[in-house]
Order: C-alpha cells, then sequence, then structure tokens
C-alpha cells in the first residue's frame, strides 16, 4: 500500500513539472512589443473653432395692413419674386359700427354747419356790396365759409375710409397690400379670409408676409465664452452648409455680441458674419450651418503628432520619450505651443533629429491565440 502511494505521489509531482514547464513555455513565447519611432518635422499649424449656427437674411421685412379687416384674396405664393409696390393681397374692410356712425354724424354736423356759414356769407356779400359791412368783416365770414367747406370734406373722407378702407381720390387704398422692398416672399402666415388687425400702439398688428432679399445673407451663430476673447471683428470664416455638400462659402465676421446668454451650464456669445453669395447658388432662408474660425496660425513650426505626447501625473507637463538606442527610450520634458487636434507645436526639446517613441502600442490578436481559448472555455463548460 505504501509503494502505491508512493508511486502516485511521484506521478502528481511528474505531471505537476509538466503542467509547469508547459506554462513557463507558454508565457514566455508571446513576442516582444517593439515602439515605432517618429520624428518631429516642420509644418504650418492652425488653432481652429468652430461655431454652429444657421444662415439667414440680412434684413428680413413683414408686411402689415394699415387697416383691420378681412382678407379677400392673395396674389402670390411663397418663394415668388416680388418688386417693391407689387400687390401682394386685398383687404376686405369690415368697418366698426360706433366708428361708422360717429363718422356719418361728423358728416351731418358739417353739412348743417356748412349751409349756415353759407346763408351768413349770402346774406352779408350784399351788404358788403352796398357798403354796409366793413371789409374785414366780410372777410371773416368769407374764411368761416371756406372752413365749413374743408371741415365737410375732411369728415366725408374719413367716412369713407372707414367704410371701405380709402377715400374716393386717394392714389392707393388701405385695402390693398403692397411689397415694400424688393426681394422673396419668405411666409405667407395668413389665408384668404382670415380677420387681420392694424398695427397700432397696442398691437404690432398682423403679418400678411415676409419679404426679404436672398442675395444677402448673413451667418448668425454662437462661440464659447473661452474663444470669443480671441475674436476680432474681420476675421474670415468659412462656412459650410448642412443642405448643400462639398460647398464652402466665404464670410467675414462683423458683430460679437457684449453680452452672453447661459445655455447648459456654458455661456454663449452671438456672433454674425456677411456671407458672400455667388449668383449660381440658391440659399434657402433658415439652412443650418457651420462656421469655421482660425483663432491662431503659425507657419514653419516643429510639430509632433499630439498622440506622442504624455502627461505627468504629478506636476501635469507634458513629456515624451526619446530612443537612446535599440528599443531604449529616456523620458525628455519638452515645451509645447498651440494644436490643431492632430498635431501639436514644439517650442523647445526637440530636434528633427530626435525619434519619439510612439505610445500604447497595440498588437493585433491572433487567430490561432482565439481558437486556443475558445476550445479552453468550450472545455470548462463541458466539465
Amino acid at each position: 500500500m505504501k509503494k502505491i502511494l508512493k508511486w502516485v505521489g511521484i506521478g502528481v509531482l511528474v505531471l505537476g513539472g509538466l503542467w509547469a514547464a508547459t506554462f513557463f513555455i507558454k508565457s514566455n513565447s508571446k513576442g516582444t512589443v517593439e515602439f515605432e519611432t517618429h520624428n518631429p518635422f516642420v509644418s504650418s499649424i492652425e488653432k481652429k473653432t468652430v461655431a454652429t449656427g444657421k444662415v439667414i437674411p440680412q434684413e428680413e421685412v413683414e408686411i402689415k395692413p394699415q387697416i383691420t379687416g378681412i382678407i379677400d384674396k392673395i396674389f402670390v405664393e411663397e418663394g415668388t419674386q416680388v418688386k417693391a409696390g407689387e400687390l401682394i393681397a386685398v383687404i376686405k374692410v369690415v368697418p366698426n359700427e360706433q366708428a361708422l356712425f360717429q363718422a356719418r354724424g361728423r358728416v351731418n354736423n358739417a353739412k348743417v354747419a356748412l349751409r349756415n356759414a353759407e346763408l351768413l356769407f349770402n346774406r352779408n356779400k350784399e351788404l358788403f356790396e352796398k357798403g354796409v359791412v366793413s371789409e374785414q368783416d366780410f372777410q371773416d365770414i368769407e374764411l368761416s365759409f371756406e372752413q365749413a367747406k374743408l371741415e365737410l370734406e375732411n369728415a366725408q373722407n374719413d367716412y369713407q375710409i372707414i367704410l371701405k378702407g380709402s377715400a374716393g381720390g386717394s392714389m392707393s387704398a388701405n385695402t390693398d397690400i403692397r411689397a415694400t422692398v424688393d426681394g422673396t416672399i419668405l411666409e405667407i402666415p395668413v389665408e384668404e379670409g382670415d380677420q387681420v388687425i392694424q398695427s397700432n400702439n397696442f398691437n404690432d398688428g398682423t403679418t400678411i408676409a415676409a419679404v426679404a432679399d436672398l442675395a444677402k445673407m448673413i451667418f448668425e451663430g454662437k462661440v464659447d465664452e473661452g474663444e470669443v476673447a480671441k475674436l476680432e471683428i474681420g476675421m474670415p470664416l468659412t462656412i459650410t452648409l448642412g443642405a448643400v455638400e462639398d460647398k464652402e462659402l466665404e464670410a467675414q465676421l462683423k458683430f460679437i455680441a457684449p453680452k452672453g446668454v447661459e445655455e447648459a451650464g456654458a455661456v454663449q456669445f452671438k456672433i454674425e458674419g456677411d456671407v458672400a453669395v455667388s449668383d449660381d447658388l440658391f440659399i434657402r432662408a433658415g439652412y443650418s450651418a457651420n462656421a469655421s474660425l482660425v483663432l491662431e496660425k503659425k507657419d514653419s513650426v516643429l510639430v509632433i503628432p499630439e498622440a506622442l505626447l504624455q502627461f505627468d501625473k504629478s506636476t501635469n507637463k507634458p513629456y515624451v520619450e526619446v530612443s537612446t538606442g535599440e528599443q531604449e527610450f529616456e523620458r525628455r520634458d519638452i515645451e509645447i505651443g498651440i494644436s490643431d487636434g492632430i498635431n501639436v507645436e514644439i517650442v523647445s526639446g526637440l530636434t528633427e533629429e530626435d525619434n519619439v517613441k510612439q505610445w500604447n502600442k497595440t498588437e493585433p490578436v491572433k487567430k490561432g491565440t482565439e481558437d486556443e481559448e475558445e476550445g479552453e472555455e468550450e472545455e470548462e463548460s463541458a466539465e
């Protein structure tokens, strides 16, 4: 029995030794990771920011009625090109009963006053011709007679305006809604039969149509507070439109808001830029757009890929590892400048001859290794 136990123990030790040897061989069969190196090179570098926004007309005019009423007829559609003075719509007047009665009463009073002034004028004219009335008194009576005529005419015009929307002798009726500028009809927010209100001190009035010149567009967007201090009036902008592919527009910054607005915890400042629109490109108002602004640019400076950088955990200063031999590297602290997100400027610490280590080298997973791991997992699950 003791001999059997002895041989069993020897067998266990032999198997254990074989397993350890196999594990050691497998663990040491992996290839050594070789790090690639890159040389610094001279290039131009730009630090940019992107402002999101939209392209809108430089001037958008809202056409409002001069009288309250109901839309009788609309003669244009959205997208129609119009000239200043062109008829857009006609309003049918629905007079206010109280105002109409007051205007009619004013006309009747003016007629009575004129009739009385005319009788007084005719009577004193005969007396003046006979020398009974002085010239000064006759002139005063004649003046009152002429004023009575004017008062009746004014009262009748007011009555016609309230009743029909315009006086009979006027060149243009208040009921005719006409374009005030040349441009394109962007929007007609009303329909035939809708009631509209004239603009007054207490109401902006109903908008009949919005007109704008689509050849004169501006970019309106927002930038973060951390970058607004680097902007200057007159800076060039490169505009890309979401609806127009492979097309860039040039613009020039003309406005930077003096006050920011907080959005989602960040302060944003409004900017505007004049957009140069070519004749062969039609831009619709409200297109979403991005504006690229060059905040800082340097030519012919020494740069390296930003992926080569590392930062010290305690000082947060940048450093790289430079080759000193075959797969041997030493740490070197450097000073960096501006970055465009891909390359970073090297102010000091490196030369074009230095070989800089590429970090985070990853090895592709071999197919055989994957198959072995999958086989081991299947064996474990079967057991």
